[in-house]
């Protein structure tokens, strides 16, 4: 993706007139049979994701990717990662375990989130098998992301990949991630490859379960290969209001 195509998704995003912008993720991700000649240096992408306009900010959160395009992470086992760096040097606040209050109209909610779930690979010599699926060490700390919302107003979470839904509690009003693409490839509403250990469960578009709410983002770009089928790359608009038992439906 070269920074004309980012340009352009950041003045139609702009055109939204979208309250806050939420980016989820996987800012550096190269692919395993096509390299870019001249990737795009962190400092250009993330100053063009600064452009973009909302009273109540821009938040990001990493995704795995950021992690592993960097192998000397992998041995360190912690960051910064330059995605990050390089984000915040453009002014783009970068949640690890974090969270932020905001108020809209005298009401207030927080966004939090979450570190990444895949930040490093499987241990050196782990090899995967049916009864021993390969699992990834994360930086994320849902309890102590959670710990820091110090009243009850309604709570956004940012992770980037989806697996932690069954976690969160239902203090959180909404969950948002990324991470799968929608599957990338999807035929007849199947998808042969999906990176989360519930396949197809938390694969795409807003899913409810036991009156909690997660939307999964089919995200802009592709991993592992360059090619997307049947998901087509989109910007999602959540449009959110409030609830309350009294009218509930």
């Amino acid at each position: 993706m070269g920074v004309e195509r980012l340009n352009r998704i950041v003045e139609t995003t702009n055109a939204l007139a979208p309250d806050a912008v939420l980016l989820l993720g996987d800012y550096r991700a190269g692919h395993r049979i096509l390299r870019m000649a001249r990737p795009v240096p962190d400092r250009v992408w993330a100053r063009a994701l600064a452009g973009f306009k909302a009273p109540f900010g821009i938040h990001a959160v990493l995704g795995n990717h950021d992690w592993w395009d960097q192998p000397e992470l992998q041995a360190t086992r912690k960051g910064p990662t330059n995605a990050r760096l390089a984000l915040e040097d453009a002014g783009v606040p970068v949640y690890e375990n974090d969270a932020v209050r905001l108020v809209k109209n005298g009401r207030p909610f927080w966004i939090a989130g979450l570190g990444d779930q895949w930040a490093f690979w499987r241990p050196a010599g782990l090899v995967a098998a049916p009864s021993r699926p390969i699992k990834h060490e994360g930086v994320h700390d849902l309890r102590g992301t959670l710990g820091k919302i110090g009243d009850d107003a309604p709570v956004i979470l940012m992770a980037h990949e989806p697996d932690i839904f069954p976690e969160v509690p239902d203090r959180v009003a909404l969950t948002v991630a990324g991470h799968t693409h929608g599957g990338q490839v999807r035929v007849f509403g199947y998808s042969p490859i999906v990176p989360s250990a519930y396949g197809l469960r938390y694969i795409y578009g807003h899913i409810v379960e036991q009156q909690r709410h997660l939307v999964v983002s089919g995200g802009l770009g592709c991993s592992a290969v360059p090619m997307r089928f049947g998901v087509p790359p989109e910007i999602v608009v959540v449009e959110l209001g409030t609830w309350s038992p009294a009218v509930q439906s």
